[in-house]
């Protein structure tokens, strides 16, 4: 249902349209150009000063877009994600965008079937697998080297957004958890497997929809493997300090990561003989937006998919969608049972 079809391939140069002119437009633009493809913009604010900080052109419309390119880039809102994915899909063209790929496990499905219909790639940019210190954990957490994972905790604190923003809308943005914390449940995925259930507070609490300037969520989840990942997320007041990090315990040794504190991951892994050592550090030599649309980029020309599919952003918005399912009734939420992708199935 979400693994696709092989997607036509790409020959040079490729030409990609980038969707939205907000931050994250700027990391991808950046990104696009050394890959080196052909960049176009459109937004409904912001695209001429993108454009010319880019040097790229500037198109008026989004049809106009879908006319001239290989791909679309959506740096958009999470609410439109849905929406000009299906646009583009229906149009032939590649898709690259930002999470969530919908606010619905249901919308997910839905892109994600579309775009295996109709045969083209989609890829939904969870770049913290693209970090180093997340990437090396994530090697370590495979391979083994930490043993049977008991658990992992992680967390993530941002500025809080704009007053009058989107973000604050709950039916716009999905929230704390759909917005910031989403990165993380990612990842609780990618290193402890599927998630039998999940308990999620957040305070101070939402109220009639809109969600508080500053607060923050907490969520614990409950791996079918056994592990326990616990996560954290805050809007913090204004000019709050960007951090993330995490912490992983197993039977076998132990890693930990903080970007308040450096680029080193410390850990105790026990050797073969016993030895404990502490990991070397993960220097983070290029863009992780830059590494995550290389990737996507070669899938397109009809290399090897990326570490991040189709079915990897579904599985993260059913865990949201579980997490918001929680806070509303007060208890632990069942993931699958409450919200079952074969049900959206086409």
């Amino acid at each position: 249902m979400v693994t696709p079809n092989a997607a036509p391939t790409v020959r040079k140069p490729l030409t990609v349209g980038l969707i939205g002119a907000g931050m994250i437009s700027h990391a991808h633009a950046r990104a696009w150009q050394a890959i080196g493809a052909t960049l176009l913009i459109h937004a409904e604010k912001g695209a001429p000063e993108v454009a010319s900080r880019y040097s790229i052109q500037q198109v008026k419309s989004y049809d106009e877009i879908l006319q001239r390119v290989d791909a679309v880039d959506l740096a958009t809102p999470s609410y439109t994600h849905k929406d000009l994915a299906l646009e583009a899909i229906r149009a032939d063209k590649h898709v690259i965008c930002e999470k969530p790929l919908g606010l619905t496990t249901a919308d997910a499905v839905h892109v994600s079937n579309a775009a295996n219909n109709a045969g083209v790639q989609l890829h939904p940019a969870h770049v913290v697998r693209y970090t180093a210190p997340y990437l090396a954990a994530h090697r370590a957490t495979q391979k083994g080297r930490l043993g049977k994972i008991a658990v992992a905790r992680y967390f993530r604190n941002v500025s809080r957004p704009a007053p009058e923003s989107w973000f604050r809308n709950e039916d716009l943005s999905g929230g704390i958890i759909m917005d910031l914390m989403i990165h993380d449940l990612d990842q609780a995925l990618w290193n402890c497997g599927p998630a039998e259930s999940i308990y999620a507070v957040q305070n101070p609490q939402t109220v009639a929809g809109r969600v508080p300037e500053v607060t923050s969520a907490h969520v614990t989840i409950k791996h079918e493997g056994g592990a326990i990942s616990s996560i954290r997320a805050t809007w913090g007041p204004l000019k709050t300090r960007f951090s993330t990090g995490f912490s992983i315990a197993g039977d076998k040794g132990t890693l930990s990561y903080s970007s308040d504190k450096d680029l080193t991951i410390t850990g105790e892994i026990q050797r073969s003989g016993g030895a404990n050592f502490e990991n070397p550090k993960a220097p983070q030599f290029e863009s992780p937006h830059l590494l995550a649309l290389r990737e996507f980029e070669q899938a397109i020309r009809g290399g090897p998919q990326p570490r991040v599919t189709a079915r990897d952003g579904i599985a993260a918005v059913q865990l949201v969608q579980a997490a918001r399912l929680s806070l509303a009734t007060g208890q632990a939420e069942e993931v699958a049972a409450n919200f079952p992708v074969e049900k959206f199935a086409s």
